[in-house]
């Protein structure tokens, strides 16, 4: 993925993980929202956000948007 992309992912990743924060089910360790943003996308698509093809952004942006 080029940078740009890379960037408008991590943007909306962030985005996506301030409005989860505080709203995620209790876990003894404490639960990172951003974290499951990120592990969710590569879950998703088998890949780190930043090793997904440039074809792909438009179906990552709409996925992180669904996670909220």
């Amino acid at each position: 993925m080029n940078e740009d992309n890379r960037h408008k992912i991590w943007t909306l990743i962030k985005e996506a993980g301030n409005y989860l924060e505080g709203q995620l089910h209790d876990h003894p360790k404490g639960r990172n929202a951003y974290a499951h943003v990120v592990i969710c996308v590569k879950s998703k698509f088998n890949a780190s956000f930043k090793e997904i093809p440039d074809v792909q952004l438009d179906e990552v942006l709409e996925y992180i948007e669904c996670i909220k």
